[in-house]
């Protein structure tokens, strides 16, 4: 049973609360912000969700029209659960909330998790598009293994999953290190290609401000 409690306020913020607002809800609308997942990718995403949790907080989103879920044809079905037209919507303001939150975090403590795709996903928050100006560029980055292209254009900023065949940098690090590297921190990340790009990187996606 899906609990419909609400704070029955004429109200924008409490309605989007009404929507969003359960604990995990919008973290879920994190991990479907560069794609489709799995119910097995969520649960792999959400460290600590317990996975009645997940379910109850996805049939929420389902039925509030904010994520749908469709079934992938062969030759490997599999459901898979993506955001709506209105659930799209909803990520820019996410990561406005989370520049919002990321200023007032300090450094990471041992205990908390630190994902290859949230980092990812941050780029897309930090981004400055004054930085890039006329930049045209294409990045390969492998966090942890996990590897997203990011292309930059008219200063714009697609970040999607997966590995582009041509790049004008590749990076392969440890998210830990590449975070450190964007905040200022005088660290080596493993690189190839456009060296100037590499250094550009700090101005383009400021973690330090």
């Amino acid at each position: 049973m899906i609990s419909e409690r609400s704070y029955n306020q004429f109200c924008g913020v409490a309605r989007a609360l009404d929507l969003i607002g359960e604990r995990w809800a919008l973290l879920v609308v994190r991990e479907l912000a560069l794609g489709p997942k799995r119910f097995t990718d969520l649960r792999q995403g959400l460290p600590g969700i317990a996975t009645n949790v997940l379910s109850v907080r996805l049939r929420q989103l389902e039925r509030d029209g904010v994520v749908t879920r469709r079934l992938l044809p062969p030759p490997a079905p599999a459901q898979i659960y993506q955001l709506t037209e209105l659930g799209r919507e909803l990520v820019p303001i996410m990561l406005a909330l989370g520049r919002w939150g990321a200023g007032t975090m300090g450094a990471r403590s041992p205990d908390q998790s630190i994902r290859g795709e949230w980092l990812a996903l941050a780029l897309k928050a930090f981004f400055d598009p004054g930085a890039a100006g006329d930049l045209r560029a294409t990045i390969a980055l492998e966090l942890d293994g996990a590897p997203f292209t990011l292309r930059v254009e008219q200063g714009l900023l697609d970040v999607v999953p997966g590995k582009d065949e041509v790049s004008d940098l590749v990076i392969s690090s440890d998210t830990e290190l590449l975070l450190q590297f964007l905040a200022g921190v005088p660290v080596s990340v493993p690189a190839e290609g456009d060296r100037e790009l590499l250094e550009r990187l700090p101005e383009l996606f400021p973690l330090a401000a």
